[in-house]
């Protein structure tokens, strides 16, 4: 094992430490007001870039910048295999990128983007591009590839489709996970919004989902033909209206394979895969819990269906 696995390795233990757990987040939850909940996240981690009068999108955008914050300073610990394994982790807040900048090319209002510095796959490229045909054809030249079309729509499920697959190469237990979201993903297009996917993105989920899944007619024939790595997520949601419940359902387990991966693993990638998985849960919770604070602080049981 190399200095740098074992010196990052201890730097993401510690990353994990700092989260901020069930309880207290929901103890935030319970705040009268964003204000309040705020004030007290700026005692944390959290509360960097925080200040008490932030718009709740605002808030929540610092929530998930703070995380990417600590995954650059961890990758300055990490050999260059491990800052690949960062890279393709931090797919999502290039994604989030590529979702604002649609925004904008629409001429809707876009928000804040996130600065990705070394952990960027191609976003000096994809910033670039002033249009969504564009978008596409920087996407195809980098390893994001072809999202196989040039709607809006299309490059938004494309490019989830490609980070399912680039997070699946991984190993386990993240293969596990991307085949999850992976299921959640085609679930919600096909059943609960009732929209039909388009080949291309059907192609990139089928290697996570299988064969059976492109051509499922319904939620439950969904789920009785996925492999048992993405069934999983689906366990007890038989309504295309209870989709929703499934996200939650992934977060659990991302958050107990992470935490047992830094119970059980030697210095290396299954303890920085595991500091990721248990910060970015804390993460999500956090942010829904300001959601909460920001409707006056209840129902919790709104809060506890969520988180």
């Amino acid at each position: 094992m190399s200095a740098g696995w074992v010196a990052g390795s201890v730097r993401a233990r510690a990353l994990a430490q700092r989260r901020l757990g069930p309880d207290a987040t929901r103890r935030l939850a319970a705040s009268a007001s964003l204000g309040d909940a705020l004030r007290t996240l700026a005692a944390t981690p959290y509360g960097r870039g925080n200040p008490p009068e932030r718009s709740l999108e605002g808030a929540q955008h610092a929530i998930a910048d703070a995380v990417l914050w600590d995954l650059r300073v961890l990758a300055g610990w990490l050999p260059q295999d491990g800052v690949q394994l960062l890279r393709v982790l931090a797919g999502w807040f290039e994604l989030a990128n590529a979702d604002e900048l649609l925004q904008d090319m629409s001429g809707r209002p876009a928000g804040a983007q996130f600065r990705l510095g070394a952990l960027a796959t191609a976003w000096a490229r994809l910033s670039r591009a002033a249009s969504p045909a564009g978008l596409r054809v920087a996407l195809a030249a980098s390893p994001w590839r072809d999202p196989g079309g040039d709607t809006p729509l299309a490059i938004r499920l494309g490019m989830r489709a490609r980070w399912a697959a680039r997070v699946a190469d991984c190993g386990e237990p993240a293969r596990t996970w991307a085949a999850g979201a992976a299921a959640v993903l085609l679930a919600g297009e096909r059943f609960t919004a009732g929209r039909p996917v388009d080949p291309a993105v059907l192609h990139g989920l089928t290697r996570l989902l299988g064969p059976a899944a492109a051509g499922a007619a319904t939620l439950e024939e969904l789920a009785r033909g996925l492999p048992a790595r993405a069934r999983w997520v689906l366990d007890g949601i038989t309504s295309p209206a209870d989709v929703w419940r499934a996200e939650p359902s992934w977060w659990a387990r991302v958050e107990r394979d992470g935490f047992r991966l830094l119970g059980t693993s030697a210095p290396g990638a299954g303890t920085v895969l595991g500091a990721v998985a248990v910060v970015s849960a804390d993460a999500r919770r956090v942010g829904a819990a300001l959601e909460i604070a920001a409707r006056g602080g209840g129902p919790l049981e709104v809060y506890d269906a969520v988180a």
